[in-house]
């Protein structure tokens, strides 16, 4: 079956880097709108960004622009998500999925990952 598999969360402290990746096995990243989204406890799950099948496209919920950077390689079959000048309230656990639309809703993702901690401290 599909599998996309996080990793690269941790702890940081703000102002840190962390950097995530999402690996696919049996789906071809190309063919799929990608994106990633975070839940921190007690909250919904939230957008945080989004990038198109071939990369010339991006989309930032206005909490992480000029901060995140969503990029992938199809040729690795691999997505990833730069985060930068981390803040506690970046605290969750992030999660990448793929869709066949270029939406900020999680219900039209149609593949999700099992999800990565990030924790950020102050």
């Amino acid at each position: 079956q599909v599998q996309l598999v996080e990793s690269g969360g941790g702890l940081v402290q703000a102002g840190g880097s962390l950097r995530l990746s999402c690996a696919a096995s049996r789906l071809t990243l190309s063919t799929y709108t990608m994106a990633w989204f975070r839940q921190a406890p007690g909250k919904e799950r939230e957008f945080v960004a989004f990038i198109d099948r071939r990369g010339g496209t991006t989309h930032y919920a206005d909490s992480v622009k000029g901060r995140f950077t969503i990029s992938r390689d199809n040729a690795k079959n691999t997505l990833y998500l730069q985060m930068n000048s981390l803040k506690p309230e970046d605290t969750a656990a992030y999660y990448c999925a793929a869709g066949s639309l270029l939406t900020t809703s999680v219900a039209r993702y149609n593949y999700w990952g099992q999800g990565t901690q990030v924790t950020v401290s102050s």
